[in-house]
């Protein structure tokens, strides 16, 4: 068995784990509130737009740290919107490619001030420019400790034990 946390890491761990819930839920709401996005699609859509405008799925579901098979439903949603669009790599035929369109482009331009918002009066307001330049430093860290692991994407996919009903009898 694990050593258990300090307390000091524990609580910390927790504060950490409250103020990501409490941001994510204010964001779903203010993306509820000026869109039909999820918080998962308006990442998708902001990623792709920070960018060239295309990116793999592979490339997208590490950026986004979500599982493949969730991100294709959710490409799948964006592009019946007209959001997205989806199409085989001419480098790898493996690969999908998924690129912004101008409306997906036009949509995060309208619903990313109040995003902004949300971001600046819950997380950026209580802080001073030191605290922040010492959460910054912090919080990349860790995310650069954790980004060092392999990526989700390249992770096996673990079988499931099949159910009661669908184990084969014992005889």
């Amino acid at each position: 068995m694990a050593d258990a946390l300090e307390p000091e890491q524990l609580t910390t761990y927790f504060a950490l784990m409250e103020s990501a819930s409490l941001l994510q839920h204010a964001v779903e709401q203010q993306l509820r509130s000026q869109s039909d996005l999820s918080h998962v699609q308006f990442q998708l859509l902001a990623k792709l737009a920070g960018t060239e405008g295309r990116m793999t799925m592979t490339e997208l579901a590490d950026g986004v740290v979500y599982s493949r098979s969730g991100l294709t439903h959710q490409a799948g949603l964006l592009e019946k919107e007209g959001l997205v669009t989806r199409a085989p790599s001419p480098d790898d035929q493996r690969a999908t490619l998924v690129t912004i369109t101008d409306a997906g482009r036009a949509l995060v331009g309208r619903v990313l001030p109040g995003h902004i918002e949300v971001a600046r009066r819950l997380l950026f307001e209580p802080l001073s420019d030191d605290d922040l330049r010492h959460l910054g430093d912090i919080m990349g860290r860790v995310r650069d400790h954790m980004r060092a692991q392999p990526p989700r994407s390249t992770a096996a996919r673990r079988r499931r034990p099949p159910r009661a009903k669908e184990r084969p009898a014992k005889g």
